[in-house]
């Protein structure tokens, strides 16, 4: 006799952890408690609109509410008893106060015709025929006609809930006959925290990196992420790690873009088109990879501040690692590197060497640190002088060699200061101090000379009182030097971005700042404002944001001016547009006065 093995039924997590009451559902506490209170004080609406993402809850919510308002023992959080008649007729699958709808393939002006049968019989169990009618988007026309009228004045038994996930799609005058709640994705923390609940009750252990890897790839939605977790457990069994999730789910370790980043703040392009074959080995689609690589940016630039790390949806252990990397990471760096990903998301689409242009992109990000370090460390040059004739400082304490021309920093303002005179140094060394003199007639310059001079006059006796200078200007001299440190445009980039902070209290004025354009040319700040109102407004706080930018760039040099986009500066009064369009189409001007119309 052939033996029979009979296996007990495989239910989907996604079925089997269905919320049965208000307080199981996971993210939308806003809209339970909504309902509940609806219940509590007995203000049910006819009609109801549900509209959101996909697998966040509303034809859950749906049956829950139409359970609840049934009931014939309400809990006192008012909640369904599930003992009643009612609650195990619904609980059974046999109620029949609760009528449900598939609009995707019920569309029709006859199965709308259908429920109107249906909702002039009167519930047998409980107070209310409740008909919930699921993607409602998808009724025809005609149907929708249809079903206006007893949408708007049903019989006081009926409650209509009508969900979808297209509610632009309804028609208003539905919309507006609906009680509507919009229902949110669900955040990644309580996808994690549910998957949790799950993974105990199953007795199964997963890592939370491994669920946040769930979660991420569900994107709001917590059918996706059940259904993601029963895929893993197929292949993992009762352990589940975060090196398995990736596997399974053709997930890009993050820790590839981490690495990125390190080599873009290295300047090595090198091993960044290394771990980009590496990526392409492994399998992995470059469109997802740009993606990937702008979210992981956009991590970073919100991990800088505590204020924004709430934006930040990953596990706890990844948040650090992102908290960790953000610190070595300026926000110019970060945004212009986000702009340049942007650019190639967008060039990816048309351009036919896709990997190509994924590698120049790599090879930007690599550079964007480079030239801010290159002219910070590039001493001020002259374009006459030559360099090697430059000595780095000087001894004041010792006698100077006798030369014909000899460069040093003027020691008032650390600026450079050309001789005009050739310095005579007495041949026999004297023990006095070095100082400078202002020389007395011009002599033509010589072709070796460097143009960066000034005269080293060694004093004998007799010109020491009249040649050196007061005690009182060496003190002022050395008391105030004057900064002229050479700042690149990228750090002007970021001493600029700190300036709305300063005018934290003044909304207006911080807005300008963060909208206005500005350029710097040389020690010349050029700002570009779109109203003399703003212009106003920066002239007042001119000498403020001068002395901040003079203190982040040291350079006591700095000068701002405004200037007004010129098409920003014309009138937009009705009479000035009008002008304005009169002057470039002569019949407008003629059709004024055909249709004989007056300016108000």
């Amino acid at each position: 006799m052939r033996k029979l093995y009979f296996m007990e039924n495989y239910i989907v997590s996604a079925r089997k952890y269905r919320p049965t009451t208000f307080d199981s559902v996971v993210g939308q506490e806003n809209i339970t408690q909504t309902l509940r209170n609806a219940i509590r004080s007995n203000h049910l609406a006819h009609a109801y609109l549900f509209c959101g993402p996909r697998g966040v809850g509303k034809t859950t919510c749906a049956r829950i509410f139409a359970k609840t308002i049934n009931c014939l023992n309400p809990t006192s959080d008012h909640e369904a008893c599930n003992e009643c008649e009612s609650c195990k007729a619904f609980n059974e699958q046999r109620s029949m106060n609760i009528h449900e709808l598939d609009a995707a393939s019920n569309n029709s002006v006859e199965d709308i015709r259908q429920l109107m049968d249906q909702v002039r019989i009167p519930p047998q169990i409980g107070k209310y025929s409740v008909f919930i009618i699921d993607e409602v988007h998808m009724l025809s026309q005609a149907a929708f006609n249809a079903f206006l009228k007893t949408l708007e004045e049903p019989p006081s038994y009926a409650i209509f809930i009508l969900a979808t996930t297209e509610k632009h799609k309804v028609l208003p005058t539905i919309l507006s006959r609906c009680q509507v709640y919009d229902f949110s994705r669900i955040t990644v923390a309580d996808t994690i925290h549910h998957l949790q609940y799950v993974a105990h009750k199953e007795g199964i252990e997963a890592t939370e990196e491994a669920l946040g890897v769930v979660a991420q790839k569900a994107d709001g939605g917590m059918r996706d992420a059940l259904s993601i977790f029963d895929q893993l457990v197929s292949f993992c069994g009762s352990t589940i790690t975060y090196e398995q999730a990736i596997e399974v789910l053709n997930v890009l370790d993050t820790e590839y873009y981490f690495r990125l980043v390190d080599c873009a703040l290295q300047n090595d392009y090198s091993q960044a088109l290394l771990l980009l074959n590496n990526i392409l080995n492994k399998g992995f689609d470059l469109q997802n990879f740009i993606s990937g690589l702008g979210i992981h940016l956009r991590n970073l630039l919100v991990s800088k501040d505590s204020i924004t790390t709430q934006l930040l949806e990953t596990s706890e252990n990844i948040r650090k690692h992102y908290a960790e990397q953000a610190k070595r990471c300026a926000a110019i760096f970060l945004i212009k590197a986000l702009n340049i990903e942007n650019e190639c998301d967008i060039q990816y689409r048309t351009t036919k060497n896709k990997r190509l242009t994924v590698e120049i992109m790599l090879i930007k990000l690599c550079q964007l640190t480079l030239p801010e370090e290159s002219v910070a460390s590039t001493p001020l040059k002259s374009t006459n002088a030559n360099p090697a004739n430059v000595p780095p400082t000087i001894n004041k304490g010792s006698a100077p060699k006798a030369s014909t021309t000899n460069n040093v920093m003027s020691a008032n303002s650390g600026t450079p200061k050309v001789a005009n005179s050739v310095s005579e140094v007495n041949s026999t060394p004297q023990p006095q101090k070095a100082v400078f003199t202002q020389p007395s007639q011009k002599m033509p310059q010589a072709t070796s000379a460097p143009a960066f001079s000034v005269s080293i006059h060694v004093p004998n006796a007799e010109q020491t009182a009249v040649s050196q200078p007061t005690n009182t200007q060496q003190t002022d001299a050395a008391s105030q030097p004057k900064r002229e440190r050479p700042f690149s445009n990228e750090a002007f980039d970021e001493a600029w971005l700190t300036l709305p902070r300063l005018f934290a209290d003044d909304d207006r004025l911080r807005a300008t700042l963060i909208n206005a354009k500005a350029v710097a040319e040389g020690t010349n700040i050029i700002l570009t404002l779109s109203n003399p109102l703003q212009e106003q407004q920066i002239l007042q706080v001119k000498e403020q944001i001068i002395k901040e930018l003079s203190n982040k760039l040291e350079n006591d040099n700095i000068t701002l001016k405004c200037k007004i986009e010129e098409h920003q500066q014309q009138s937009f009064t009705l009479a000035d547009r009008y002008k304005n369009l009169s002057a470039k189409n002569k019949e407008i001007e003629h059709l004024r006065e055909v249709m004989d119309m007056q300016m108000e």
